[in-house]
């Protein structure tokens, strides 16, 4: 079969390409940025396009030349810096419906989500929903799956988010640590997908995914620790007030391109837990969460990105303030850190590349924190800095014998900017 997959380079997107190219389809993968994708899966054809720009039926028309079944995997958590859910999960979707019918009315496959409960309302819930009534009322064929909280081998927001916690050290601070959760195996969600296209779930079908067992989120967490090869650690339940601060900042950091599993929508969604619409039946059987774990063992890759999961933030953070303060401090006594160019130029050049270095260092501080920057920010970090260790070499070397060791901190500086762009990427 030709088959679109909208959301190609995404968590569930990716999972579900892999498979259909191993089992001989030829496959389009759609996504705002398919430029590593390439690298992972060059068996695949690959478009760069934005769903959130495809806001008429024919914006669809070449992407649907030919297609036998589109499979949509698009889809955020929440409104922010580079996501718009109206535009990406409703009005995109009823564009391509539109289209689609014109086309000769290919399969679609909707990976959705429940979208009822108690954040129905959120536009993370309500678009899908709309979306969902919208591709049942066109009469195109179609199936929708509502995976449950989906485990696999790699990790994203959510998952991403269990394995940081299950690796924290002594004790498990765990907000809704008693909320129920369903969960259901990355291979499992896949095989669905695959069964759709080939007719095994009928058109028409709206199933719930899911293993079928309801732990707790404090049971996820253990058994993910269990899987990272850590011992057993103390779960410490927190009043879900505590996160309301928490999820304020990560919904600012949305704002700056930070997609972070602590918004206000997920907390929103693990306030009456993850669960099932119900589910009607399937031609397979969903495998244990523990056994999909047991299949595929951690290494100590899984256990490294576990512990600097949470730590990325703050590394991000403290190079922020270090930036900002090394370029506000100096405009606090500019004459004073305009003396040591004294011997080597004039005054009024001095104090003009006192004020140049300052907004440079302020300029960069600033820019680490908005997302599409961070990277060059990063990069322009190490730049500045060696350029300030060799500069201060040649004019100052006696500095670093200097007591308060002004570039032997530099360093310390390096190591932290390199470190933080080797953990930079998020897929």
């Amino acid at each position: 079969m030709k088959i679109l997959i909208l959301g190609a380079t995404g968590f569930i997107g990716s999972a579900i390409l892999a498979r259909l190219l191993a089992e001989g389809h030829t496959v389009t993968g759609l996504g705002r940025d398919p430029a590593k994708a390439r690298q992972r899966f060059p068996g695949a054809r690959w478009i760069a396009a934005d769903l959130a720009r495809l806001a008429k039926p024919e914006d669809f028309t070449p992407l649907l030349e030919g297609m036998d079944a589109i499979i949509n995997c698009a889809g955020a958590l929440q409104d922010g810096q580079a996501d718009d859910l109206h535009a990406t999960q409703q009005r995109a979707m009823i564009a391509l419906y539109e289209e689609a019918k014109r086309r000769g009315s290919p399969l679609i496959v909707q990976v959705s989500a429940r979208t009822e409960g108690a954040a129905a309302e959120l536009p993370f819930l309500k678009t899908r929903r709309q979306a969902d009534e919208a591709l049942k009322a066109s009469g195109l064929p179609h199936v929708i799956l509502r995976p449950a909280l989906v485990i696999g081998r790699n990790a994203h927001g959510g998952t991403a988010l269990l394995r940081a916690l299950a690796a924290l050290p002594l004790i498990q601070p765990l907000v809704h640590a008693h909320q129920p959760v369903e969960a259901v195996a990355m291979e499992d969600v896949t095989k669905a997908v695959s069964m759709a296209l080939s007719g095994d779930i009928r058109s028409g079908s709206d199933l719930g995914l899911a293993s079928g067992e309801t732990a707790t989120l404090a049971d996820l967490v253990a058994l993910h620790r269990g899987w990272l090869g850590l011992p057993k650690a103390r779960v410490m339940p927190l009043p879900a007030f505590i996160a309301r601060p928490v999820s304020g900042m990560a919904d600012l950091a949305g704002r700056l391109g930070w997609r972070s599993p602590l918004r206000s929508t997920a907390m929103a969604v693990m306030s009456e837990g993850v669960i099932g619409d119900g589910f009607l039946p399937t031609p397979f059987a969903f495998a244990p969460i523990a056994r999909a774990l047991a299949e595929k063992p951690s290494g100590v890759q899984d256990l490294w990105f576990a512990r600097l999961y949470l730590l990325k933030p703050m590394a991000i953070l403290v190079l922020s303030l270090f930036w900002l303060l090394s370029g506000l401090i100096p405009l606090l006594g500019p004459s004073v850190a305009a003396a040591h160019f004294a011997p080597f130029m004039s005054t009024y050049a001095a104090m003009s590349v006192v004020l140049l270095t300052c907004a440079l260092d302020v300029a960069l501080g600033l820019a680490v924190l908005y997302r599409p920057y961070a990277r060059r920010a990063l990069l322009g970090m190490l730049t500045v800095s060696l350029a300030y260790l060799g500069g201060g070499t040649l004019l100052e070397p006696g500095l670093w014998l200097d007591p308060l060791g002004p570039y032997v901190k530099v360093l310390p500086s390096l190591a932290l900017t390199l470190a933080t762009l080797a953990i930079l990427d998020e897929r």
